[in-house]
């Protein structure tokens, strides 16, 4: 017999856990949430610097790979997905970071009603306390994820943001207020050295309303239909198969990777393709699974002389001694997320926004080795696209919800990508060359000096890219006249009823940030839809 639930919430990620809140705080009725992975008590997810440690587990990580592709040296490229309560979320690399408000623009300009940057700005600043500079046209100060600055002082991270300016980077103070151009300290979802997931953020305080039902372990086989209407979803936990039904709606929000994948498993797609799996076709929908976007990053490394850089710190008996630190003050490098230093520039003074991204940290690591750090002292700048042309796909393999995904998101297909790619590792190199960092630079790493002429550059990129973890696109959103739309700007299923996804996965366009606030922002601005509330009245500026 199925358990009966007004809402029913497909993944526990970032907008799972938004939407959940949500919905929980208005006492909208019976809520249920359904996540593959465990719960969130894994120790690394909630130590900032336990990234190094979530990226590769298995356990709270569905460790996806794409396909082998032409500018990725036919290499398979690593995707990591969070598989846990918080999703993504628990398991990235903690930045906030919104996007350049052209990035929504865009977005509204594609026939996405309420979705321009004036629209979504007061949902960004529903779901944030913003702890640290900010003007509070921009920035919220009630929300429930807390934002603060890097706290942490090391030699290397002021000589890059010197060296950044002497190029002419200004200093930004704070990159999600009036403009993200330039460069600063990142801002994280970190309070008090502990990892701000949106299962802490989120979840757990609805939880506490004691109206919802959260199940872990639960993996979603397909949807249920009644002709057109999304009623239920059968899943499968601790070896038994279960059904739910859902009064009002089922809201998807599996993922970039798995919300295609549970239509595709549930009869909306590709006629020919779900046949191919023996799939009877529920909804012909070919746009599902297509519109695969990432950023695709490279790196430039130095030996540093002269400072520490954190590969000294985390080894031995300095490790002892941060591990300490931790337990007693919450500080030290073990409170640290990723990359430490942002900066958003131009490949080409003539163009208008900012195409480019570089990230900085005190330390060097293989990016073909599982992100370990090296053991003598580097530092390393990286740099990305911000708006990649080049577009891909995911789609199911098998009716199995065992069987993982074909992921293919064609990186640098475009000669436009490749370019600016090439422009951002040319500017990390003169960032690291510059006079502020001299006293502490010692010589390139990789690529090396050797590396000098476009062809020479584009060799380095095709053996060494790989993905900043920031997929989007897969289900997006667009006008019912738009063949490649999968949602409406309501993120309602195009020929369906009862069913939403909301998840990066919708995203129309890549924005120029890591993606984990603006998929919050999405969870925000759904549970307004899912409430019918009017949506927050726009910012005029």
């Amino acid at each position: 017999m199925a358990d009966i639930f007004d809402y029913v919430i497909i993944g526990a990620g970032s907008a799972g856990c938004v939407v959940a809140r949500r919905l929980s705080d208005a006492n909208v009725g019976r809520i249920c949430v359904l996540e593959a992975g465990p719960a969130d008590r894994n120790l690394f997810i909630h130590i900032p610097a336990g990234f190094i440690r979530t990226v590769n587990n298995p356990r709270i990580n569905w460790l996806y790979e794409t396909e082998p592709g032409d500018w990725t040296g036919g290499r398979r490229v690593s995707q990591p997905r969070g598989k846990t309560l918080g999703g993504s979320g628990s398991i990235n690399g903690h930045i906030v970071n919104r996007g350049q408000a052209s990035d929504f623009e865009t977005w509204a300009q594609l026939g996405n009603r309420g979705w321009s940057y004036a629209e979504v700005l007061p949902y960004f600043k529903r779901l944030e306390t913003r702890v640290g500079t900010g003007d509070d046209t921009y920035r919220g100060r009630e929300g429930p994820l807390t934002v603060t600055d890097l706290d942490w002082q090391n030699p290397l991270i002021d000589g890059f943001i010197r060296s950044a300016e002497s190029l002419g980077i200004p200093r930004n103070p704070d990159y999600n207020g009036a403009s993200q151009s330039g460069v600063s300290v990142a801002q994280r979802a970190v309070d008090c050295g502990r990892r701000v997931s949106p299962a802490r953020a989120f979840l757990h305080p609805a939880r506490k309303t004691g109206r919802l039902d959260v199940r872990t372990e639960c993996l979603v086989e397909r949807l249920i239909f009644d002709g057109k209407r999304a009623v239920g979803c059968t899943y499968l936990q601790g070896g038994r198969r279960h059904e739910i039904r859902a009064n009002r709606e089922i809201i998807l929000s599996a993922g970039v990777f798995n919300s295609p994948q549970i239509l595709h498993r549930s009869g909306v797609g590709e006629p020919g393709h779900l046949a191919g799996l023996g799939i009877d076709t529920v909804h012909a929908l070919p746009s599902v699974g297509q519109n695969l976007a990432d950023h695709c990053y490279s790196t430039v490394t130095a030996r540093v002389k002269n400072a520490l850089s954190l590969n000294e710190r985390t080894r031995g008996l300095p490790l002892a001694w941060e591990v300490l630190k931790y337990a007693v003050q919450r500080r030290g490098v073990l409170s640290l997320q990723p990359s430490l230093v942002y900066a958003s520039w131009r490949s080409d003074p003539a163009i208008a926004d900012d195409d480019i991204q570089i990230s900085f940290t005190p330390g060097s690591y293989d990016v073909l080795r599982n992100m370990k750090l090296d053991r003598e002292p580097g530092m390393t700048a990286a740099g990305w696209q911000h708006r990649p042309e080049s577009t891909g796909f995911v789609r199911a393999l098998s009716s199995d919800p065992n069987e993982p995904p074909e992921i293919q998101p064609n990186y640098l297909d475009t000669e436009n990508d490749r370019r600016v790619l090439l422009a951002s590792l040319r500017l990390c190199r003169a960032i690291l060359t510059a006079d502020p960092l001299a006293a502490y630079y010692g010589f390139e790493m990789t690529p090396g000096p050797d590396c000098q002429t476009d062809d020479e550059w584009l060799d380095y990129i095709q053996a060494t890219c790989g993905t900043t973890y920031h997929p989007m696109g897969s289900c997006r959103m667009g006008r019912a006249d738009d063949p490649g739309a999968v949602v409406d700007d309501q993120l309602r299923v195009h020929g369906l009823e009862g069913l939403r996804v909301v998840d990066a996965s919708i995203m129309p366009r890549m924005i120029s940030a890591n993606l984990n606030i603006a998929t919050l922002m999405i969870g925000e601005k759904a549970s307004d839809m899912l409430l019918s509330r009017d949506p927050l009245p726009r910012i005029e500026f």
